[in-house]
């Protein structure tokens, strides 16, 4: 939802409860964290009232322990938080799972997977930021390739059902390759948003193809 038209949010949730897109990607900035500020609880509540689709909240903030339940009562299914602002990441994957909702933990580009390797049991989601977070339309990071190698590696070896998930960056050049990968979820603003026609977009991602109109 960063790269959408915030003054039709309503419409565009109509659309993608309409399109193939599985979840609504909902990225929550706090302008300390990251150098940006988007929405909090009350924009991801009304959401929440406009779609059918599992929303997908990130959070890009400072201490997000302080804020888990209010992101659980706003509606959020999916609550991911960032490894390099979660002092006591445990504890929070618990509290997540507490507030009845699935828990992910996100790596920015410098942040190694091996970090994970005492928890990777306990997420049901790893996000891997593939631009730095705080802006849409970033160029894609090569590198993530690996790391999705790696990250498949661990998830095999302990056991895991964590999902890997691939945010920035996505577009219809690598989509089939992030996929051939290791990756299971694409989040895709930019290159869907940008499209003459977002729901063939989201169709071409789902369905690995590269024909699109520009």
């Amino acid at each position: 939802m960063l790269s959408s038209d915030f003054s039709r949010i309503a419409e565009t949730l109509d659309m993608l409860n309409k399109s193939e897109a599985d979840w609504i990607h909902c990225d929550v900035m706090d302008g300390r964290f990251v150098p940006n500020i988007t929405f909090g609880m009350p924009v991801v509540a009304a959401m929440k009232k406009h779609t059918t689709k599992p929303l997908d909240v990130h959070l890009m903030i400072v201490e997000p322990e302080k804020y888990i339940a209010d992101f659980a009562k706003a509606g959020a299914d999916w609550l991911t938080v960032h490894l390099e602002a979660s002092t006591h990441l445990h504890r929070t994957i618990q509290q997540i799972h507490q507030h009845q909702m699935k828990a992910g933990v996100s790596l920015n580009p410098h942040t190694g997977v091996m970090q994970l390797e005492d928890c990777i049991e306990e997420l049901d989601l790893v996000l891997i930021m593939s631009v730095n977070p705080g802006f849409g339309g970033q160029r894609f990071i090569e590198n993530t390739y690996s790391k999705i190698a790696t990250l498949k590696e661990l998830i095999l070896r302990r056991n895991s059902k964590a999902l890997i998930e691939i945010d920035g960056g996505v577009d219809l050049q690598n989509h089939i390759r992030l996929v051939e990968a290791g990756a299971d979820i694409l989040v895709a603003g930019n290159t869907v948003f940008s499209a003459k026609n977002p729901v063939e977009a989201i169709y071409h991602l789902k369905h690995l193809t590269q024909n699109i109109t520009a």
